[in-house]
C-alpha cells in the first residue's frame, strides 16, 4: 500500500511518518482486504493540529476521516479511531445486509460540469442568463440499492450521492440534511 503523508506548513518527522504507517496500517489490515492508497494531510489551525486521511479501497470506495487536537499524535489517533469505526461499519453492512451481490458494481458513465459562482453585486448585470461553464469532466455512476448508496456516501464523507437504482432502473439521489439524517430523491 502506498503512503502519501504531508504537512501543510508542518515539518512530519520520520517518527511521525512512522506511527502513521503503523497506526492506520493494523486498522486497514484489520478491516479492508486490500487498500490501494492512503493520503494523509497535516495542518495547523491556531493552536490545533487537523489530521485528514483519505483511503482509496480496491472495492472503489473512499474512506475519509477527519480530526482535530491540540497534539499532533492525539489528532492522528483521533482521526485513526473515526476511519476504524467506518471501516468497521462497512465491513459489518456488507456482511450483514449485502450478501445477495454476486456481481460487481456496474457503473455508466456522465458528464460533470462546474460552474462560475455568480458574480457580486458591483458587477454589471450579465448579457445571458446562461451559466459559464468552467470545466467539464467525465463521471461514472453507480448502479447501487439505496443502502449501498447511503454507506457509500457516509464512507466517502461527501454530503450528497448520485446513483442509479437497481430496483427501479432511475436516477435516485441520497444527501445528508442540515438536521443529520438522510434524504432520498427518488423521482
Amino acid at each position: 500500500m502506498r503512503y502519501q503523508i504531508t504537512g501543510k506548513h508542518i515539518d512530519i518527522g520520520e517518527a511521525l511518518q512512522t506511527h502513521v504507517r503503523t497506526e492506520l496500517g493494523s486498522v486497514l489490515e484489520k478491516y479492508s482486504q486490500r487498500p490501494t492508497d492512503a493520503t494523509i494531510i497535516f495542518s495547523k489551525n491556531a493552536h490545533e493540529f487537523v489530521c485528514e486521511t483519505n483511503v482509496h479501497l480496491s472495492t472503489g470506495l473512499n474512506a475519509a476521516a477527519r480530526a482535530h487536537a491540540t497534539e499532533i499524535y492525539a489528532a492522528l489517533d483521533a482521526c485513526v479511531e473515526k476511519m476504524d469505526k467506518q471501516l468497521r461499519r462497512y465491513k459489518r453492512r456488507l456482511k450483514d445486509h449485502h450478501k445477495d451481490r454476486t456481481e460487481p458494481v456496474a457503473l455508466s458513465g456522465a458528464a460533470s460540469y462546474i460552474l462560475a459562482s455568480e458574480s457580486g453585486a458591483d458587477e454589471p448585470e450579465p448579457e445571458t442568463l446562461q451559466p459559464i461553464i468552467v470545466a467539464e469532466m467525465e463521471t461514472k455512476i453507480p448502479s447501487l440499492t439505496v443502502g449501498e448508496a447511503v454507506m457509500q456516501m457516509e464512507l466517502a464523507g461527501a454530503p450528497v450521492l448520485v446513483f442509479r437504482n437497481e430496483k427501479k432502473d432511475g436516477v435516485n439521489v441520497v444527501y445528508r440534511r442540515d438536521d443529520g439524517n438522510i434524504g432520498w430523491i427518488d423521482p
